[in-house]
């Protein structure tokens, strides 16, 4: 393949893989470079950290999904510079030569320059941040079953949800029916229907990007699930022992931060203008100012849209651009031209809880039973490979009609974790 142009693809998120499912059998070599080995479905990214799916409901490898495209070759690595020059990407010791490059690098948590707060308040983009909530949330209910002390029951059993978007509002209505439906029989000391669960959100409303009367919905479907929503308090301060709303400290075991992404490193390779939260302002073609063979999509670009908006970080605008580029390349290789990027914006989907959700396509507004349903299946659509939508589907029923949750595992560093639930002296373990 060495007379083909080799096409070099950062990240594996769905710009990137989008680009690379678009370029596979093609007349180029393409290499899809990411530090994890597999691509993640980000949006139920919540359910996992609430036990309704397993990681691998959701995350597939990614060269199983190439296996047949031998023009496609997977480097499993961490990118750590871009040389435009010399045009190459450098990771580590090894560097990688391209023709065209595609930068997928996708976003990461933003504490607004309060990063001492990661440790204390995670984010939920990845696996390992989604596996260690939930084994934080389980771990909660158990070492308050076996609490003496009622402050420290009281903390271990107030859980705070920080950002009022999509994944703010998911998470506390998930850990809502977690707390009050799927785990309210199977505990004997305590009752985990007396969680409370605050959704804190600095704006004035949930779901900003929603028209009102469904920010309004979601609220009120939120508080009716028993959740405790927090409008116009930003947080000031979080600690060991919790979270400063404005003045008032509540004392919290659990701390989830949905609040704001940013993207790093990136304008630091590039050398190129950034807004604020380093998203690289690129050109209409979606190339980089003055390097027409190099391209940002996805949450690492800021791409002008309408009303003097970006178009959003959500997945689908991400597929759009990743496709997009993939053509582009094609055809300024065939020397042919295509019309300037567009973005075509199909509307916006949130789930609140059971029987919950709002969606707004275009104006069309859907709330309530009808809306969850929609919801999940258009999850479901877009989930990359053949078992996995099928896996996804088989667990959401089961829960359904059951009210289960079907992963429920408290996993890592065993004896921490058995300290930590130790039983009260006067209770024997069973």
């Amino acid at each position: 393949m060495s007379d083909r142009k080799r096409v070099v693809i950062v990240g594996a998120g769905f710009g990137g893989m989008s680009a690379a499912k678009k370029l596979a059998g093609k007349n180029v070599e393409v290499v899809l470079i990411d530090k994890r080995n597999h691509h993640l479905f980000q949006p139920l990214l919540y359910q996992v950290a609430t036990a309704d799916l397993s990681p691998a409901e959701i995350a597939w490898p990614t060269r199983s999904i190439f296996s047949r495209s031998s023009n496609v070759s997977v480097f499993m690595g961490e990118v750590t510079g871009i040389d435009l020059t010399q045009q190459r990407v450098l990771s580590g010791d090894h560097h990688l030569d391209f023709d065209y490059l595609i930068l997928a690098t996708g976003a990461v948590t933003s504490y607004f320059g309060n990063d001492h707060w990661a440790a204390l308040a995670p984010g939920l983009k990845n696996i390992t941040e989604a596996t260690d909530i939930r084994k934080n949330l389980l771990l909660a209910f158990e070492r308050a079953e076996n609490s003496e002390d009622e402050d420290q029951k009281r903390r271990l059993l107030n859980f705070v949800v920080v950002g009022g978007g999509p994944t703010g509002v998911e998470m506390a209505g998930a850990i809502a029916e977690l707390a009050k439906k799927a785990l309210s029989e199977d505990f004997r000391r305590i009752d985990p229907r007396d969680a409370r669960i605050l959704l804190v959100e600095g704006g004035d409303r949930l779901l900003g990007a929603f028209p009102q009367s469904l920010s309004d919905y979601t609220r009120q479907s939120l508080e009716g699930l028993g959740v405790e929503v927090r409008l116009g308090s930003p947080v000031s301060d979080i600690t060991e022992q919790g979270v400063k709303i404005g003045d008032e400290f509540i004392p919290a075991a659990n701390v989830i931060w949905g609040a704001g992404v940013q993207v790093p490193d990136l304008k630091d390779w590039v050398q190129k203008p950034s807004d604020r939260g380093g998203r690289i302002i690129v050109e209409p073609d979606l190339s980089v100012p003055d390097h027409r063979n190099v391209f940002v999509i996805g949450d690492a670009a800021h791409v002008a849209w309408r009303d003097g908006l970006a178009v959003p970080g959500i997945a689908p605008a991400a597929k759009q651009q990743g496709k997009y580029v993939a053509r582009r390349i094609l055809d300024i290789m065939n020397g042919r031209s295509i019309p300037d990027f567009k973005y075509s914006h199909a509307g916006n989907l949130a789930t609140i809880g059971r029987h919950r959700a709002v969606i707004d396509l275009n104006g069309f507004k859907l709330k309530g039973w009808l809306a969850w349903w929609f919801w999940g299946l258009a999850h479901i659509y877009f989930l990359i490979g053949i078992r996995a939508p099928a896996l996804v589907m088989v667990q959401w029923v089961w829960s359904y009609l059951f009210r289960k949750k079907g992963a429920r595992l408290i996993t890592g560093q065993d004896k921490d974790n058995a300290r930590a639930v130790v039983p009260p002296a006067n209770q024997k373990a069973g």
